[in-house]
């Protein structure tokens, strides 16, 4: 069974930064393509960032390109992001979840395993 734990979220001013953590159990996180994903109040779950297993793989939203960097250590069953520049619009839960193929990286039906989200407060 995998489990999706994330850690990291708070509240911080605009322009602040945040490094949100989502720590995985199971023996084969090194070949899984990671995501993470967030939700603002009263609107719908949008990707953010995602990594391949490798890590030689990015992949951002344009909302948070320049801004977010997603990483990795498979030795420690972490994947990481880096949330630098923040804006109020960035306010949300954030998600991270374990892809599984089937479609487009950047659809939330294409993930599972999905963890329990770490609020992301950001004051203007």
């Amino acid at each position: 069974q995998v489990q999706l734990v994330e850690s990291g979220g708070g509240l911080v001013q605009a322009g602040g930064s945040l490094t949100l953590s989502c720590a995985a159990s199971g023996r084969t996180f090194s070949s899984w393509t990671m995501g993470w994903f967030r939700q603002a109040p009263g609107k719908e779950r949008e990707f953010v960032a995602a990594i391949s297993w490798s890590g030689g793989s990015t992949y951002y939203a344009d909302s948070v390109k320049g801004r977010f960097t997603i990483s990795r250590d498979n030795a420690k069953n972490t994947v990481y992001l880096q949330m630098n520049s923040l804006k109020p619009e960035d306010t949300a839960v954030y998600y991270c979840a374990r892809y599984i193929g089937g479609g487009s990286i950047y659809y939330t039906s294409t993930y599972r395993d999905w963890g329990q989200g770490t609020q992301v407060i950001v004051s203007s």
